[in-house]
């Protein structure tokens, strides 16, 4: 559920930002700084709905996030992997959430009005967090989950392999602060993301059944060695 919540609310956040925006044609940060000012000025509420929304979906990741960890922790997993995993999820949720409240103050007209450098470096600056600082986190989120789900026998390969793509995009996504055509692995790591969730809600197991215990006693014979 809390998978799905996430979901729905970055869904809410396009389609409130698209129904208020009242015709004005969408930027991107690469746009120029006058455009961007005129976007922002004439969607407040727009942006400040959407931005809601998006908040809520950086809460819910962080949720996700800790439920997950405590799971793999439940079935028995102490690798390194999980605490891999929560730094990631927790730096992308608050990477999301700092992209939010970003663009939320874009919905005040003083401060749209005042100067367009201004408007677009703040724009840039939410571009940056919900960007690149939400793939690299969700990338180091995949693949601790994918890596220790892996040697635990917890999940099926093909999502362990999928886990695995979608971490190695989110980490080379960084590569769009040095090439912009790098970029697009943005979405990739979004929207793969996506079902990447859903599939890992659906099918990391519940109790155990033998995998924590032999996990344990693996570690434990690591230790005595």
């Amino acid at each position: 559920m809390l998978a799905v919540i996430h979901i729905l609310l970055f869904a809410a956040s396009l389609v409130a930002g698209s129904v208020l925006r009242y015709g004005s044609a969408y930027v991107n940060p690469y746009s120029s700084s006058q455009s961007v000012q005129n976007f922002f000025a004439n969607s407040p509420q727009a942006t400040r709905v959407s931005t809601f929304f998006f908040f809520g979906s950086a809460v819910l990741l962080g949720l996700f996030t800790a439920t997950v960890v405590s799971r793999l922790r439940f079935l028995g997993v102490r690798a390194a992997g999980t605490y891999i995993a929560m730094f990631g999820g927790f730096a992308a949720s608050i990477a999301l959430a700092i992209s939010a409240l970003f663009s939320w103050v874009l919905s005040i007209s003083d401060i749209v009005s005042s100067s367009a450098a201004l408007v677009h470096a703040l724009y840039f600056v939410s571009f940056l967090f919900g960007g690149i600082g939400f793939a690299v986190g969700f990338g180091l989120l995949a693949a601790g989950v994918s890596v220790t789900s892996y040697f635990g026998h917890l999940l099926p390969r093909w999502l362990v392999a999928f886990g695995m793509v979608i971490a190695s995009a989110g980490e080379l996504s960084s590569l769009s602060l040095v090439t912009y055509p790098a970029a697009f692995l943005l979405p990739v790591t979004r929207f793969g993301g996506f079902l990447w969730l859903i599939a890992v809600a659906v099918l990391l197991p519940r109790t155990s059944d033998g995998n924590g215990e032999l996990m344990k006693e693996a570690a434990d014979g690591r230790a005595h060695r």
